[in-house]
């Protein structure tokens, strides 16, 4: 699906896990609640935070160019 080298492997589940993330955060804004499972796993460090998101966006340019390639 998303390629079978590792990176592509990483790159999937990162893609999917940050899409989930930002499903859980728009339901959490009708529920006026805080549901970032990043920020739940990395916990109030903005750096670690900003790591994971940028790893997700890279992650999802990967996933986008590697299906474009087919």
């Amino acid at each position: 699906m998303f390629g079978k080298s590792f990176l592509g492997m990483i790159a999937g589940v990162l893609t999917v896990v940050g899409a989930l993330n930002w499903g859980l955060i728009g339901v959490g804004v009708f529920m006026n609640r805080d549901l970032n499972v990043v920020r739940m796993v990395v916990g109030t460090v903005p750096a670690a935070e900003a790591v994971v998101y940028i790893l997700v966006g890279l992650s999802a340019v990967w996933v986008l160019i590697e299906s474009m390639k087919r």
